[in-house]
């Protein structure tokens, strides 16, 4: 299961390396993972038979995004590359007989539509809000939509539940020992 709380599906896919500055945990590892994540990122409706190469494909997108958003300096953006995942035809989004919605594609479409939304974030003002979680530990990037901009943390569930309670132990040892 993966966790999607970005707010920008490129940054999602960025969030699939965990813990990037202590020990990594990789959540797309082989053919079938990276499948797994496009279905469950919604950019198709059936996976795709994805190997070694074609995750890897995934993985490389996801550092070129990481590389161009990440918030310490310096950003690299590999301009040419990102433009050339991003050129070929996107999932295509396809009403059935029934009213269904399907995303369909290949493998190129997905990264086509990722690169696209990467292109868009890095080219927009909305690139100043890219924030990275609070948590120490964590490197997960995400877009701060929050009025104010106070939002410090990739998600309450992960992160942001875990530091309020460590917190609040920390407090109660103090306040004990008072």
């Amino acid at each position: 299961m993966h966790v999607f709380v970005s707010g920008r599906i490129s940054l999602d896919l960025a969030g699939t390396l965990k813990w990037r500055r202590d020990e990594p945990e990789e959540l797309l590892p082989d053919g079938p993972s990276a499948a797994g994540w496009i279905v469950e990122a919604q950019l198709l409706t059936q996976p795709p038979r994805l190997d070694g190469a074609d995750a890897e494909a995934v993985r490389r997108l996801r550092e070129l995004v990481y590389a161009a958003v990440r918030v310490d300096a310096p950003r690299r953006v590999a301009t040419a590359e990102l433009q050339a995942l991003a050129d070929p035809p996107p999932v295509r989004s396809v009403l059935t007989a029934e009213g269904a919605l399907e995303r369909q594609g290949d493998l190129v479409a997905v990264l086509s539509t990722v690169a696209r939304d990467a292109i868009e974030l890095i080219g927009s003002a909305e690139l100043d809000r890219v924030r990275e979680c609070g948590r120490p530990e964590c490197t997960r990037l995400f877009v701060d939509h929050s009025r104010g901009k106070p939002r410090r943390w990739c998600g309450m569930a992960e992160c942001g539940n875990r530091v309020k309670a460590a917190n609040y132990r920390r407090r109660q040892r103090l306040a004990e020992q008072a």
